[in-house]
């Protein structure tokens, strides 16, 4: 063996070393993408990119529609349960049998499709009216300029704050005065004019929306020689279609669940919303009872079931309708901006 030369046997030792050790640092690089990897699935590569933030996500809004759909389901499976389920401590949720009579006697003692169309077309005629008024109101506060529009504004806000309640009595003599008591007026006449349920938050949500909007497009109608009204109609309004559709939509609800204005102005029973008839829910049913109705006797006995299954059928339309609207709505609120 010459001096200076490394043995064959040391060379392959050597190499043999280098080997393993490019192996062991390829394992750990291989380790540490893994590690990666998984930091970037279960982190994000921002905090709400992982999926540890999408599950919290997922917790919150399970209990959430948890915490809103328990009293539907509680309120629907209680209707459909007969009366023996009610006093057996075994049936929580779901019922031994369906007992459908329940809707059947519902019905009769709502006068159901009286009612629902009575309130349908209050509630929608109501909802248009306040869409249309509020929308000018909204613009005129947004675009136009108008000699004490701050303090108008100011007013505006006023009407918002102070509690109906403490309105009551005036605008029960002033009703009167007028002969509009026990008819829908009291409850269309103000919509016509920005006002009624709610309307107030109705001319805050088309101000709003008509902020938004770029100047130039009126700029542009006005050297076109379009006037302030046509142009409120040919080129706003169009525009304003998400605005309108919130409105309307939370216009028809709040008026369709009102109890308050349609027992203080309605009392001769004439005209019946749904949102009052569950208080002459027991009479109704006794005196279908006492003219020899399927029923039996005098006395209708009136259960939890039957009370469930008459708040269904009341609540049933609006939330058909937003099944309907749903995605056209939560459109709208997005292009508007609120927050409800």
């Amino acid at each position: 063996m010459n001096d200076g030369q490394i043995p064959t046997s040391e060379k392959s030792k050597v190499g043999h070393s280098s080997l393993k050790r490019l192996d062991d640092w390829r394992i750990r690089l291989r380790t540490s993408e893994r590690m990666q990897k998984s930091r970037m699935l279960i982190f994000g590569r921002h905090f709400n990119d992982g999926w540890l933030f999408k599950l919290a996500i997922y917790i919150i809004l399970s209990a959430a529609a948890l915490l809103y759909l328990n009293p539907v389901v509680y309120m629907l499976t209680t209707s459909l349960k007969h009366g023996t389920d009610l006093v057996n401590p075994m049936i929580q949720w779901i019922p031994s049998k369906l007992e459908w009579s329940n809707y059947a006697s519902a019905i009769i003692g709502l006068h159901y499709w009286k009612s629902l169309i009575q309130t349908g077309w209050i509630s929608i005629a109501a909802s248009l009216l306040q869409m249309g008024s509020c929308a000018i109101a909204g613009y005129g506060f947004a675009r136009m300029r108008i000699p004490g529009k701050s303090v108008f504004f100011f007013i505006v806000l006023l009407t918002f704050l102070i509690p109906p309640q403490t309105l009551s009595i005036p605008l029960y003599v002033l009703y009167s005065k007028l002969g509009w008591l026990n008819t829908p007026l009291p409850l269309l006449v103000p919509g016509l004019f920005a006002q009624g349920l709610k309307g107030a938050i109705f001319i805050i949500i088309f101000r709003q929306f008509f902020a938004t909007l770029p100047k130039e497009l009126e700029e542009s109608a006005r050297m076109d020689g379009a006037g302030p009204l046509k142009t409120f109609w040919r080129i706003m309004l169009p525009l304003a279609r998400p605005a309108l559709l919130i409105v309307f939509l939370f216009s028809f609800v709040w008026h369709w669940n009102d109890y308050y204005e349609p027992a203080l102005y309605l009392k001769n029973g004439d005209f019946t919303l749904l949102a009052q008839s569950m208080q002459f829910l027991q009479g109704n049913l006794n005196s279908a009872a006492a003219t020899g109705s399927s029923m039996g006797g005098s006395y209708f006995s009136l259960n939890e079931s039957i009370t469930m299954a008459a708040a269904f059928l009341i609540i049933a339309p609006p939330l058909i309708v937003y099944m309907f609207a749903q995605r056209y709505f939560v459109e709208g609120i997005e292009r508007t901006g609120i927050v409800e």
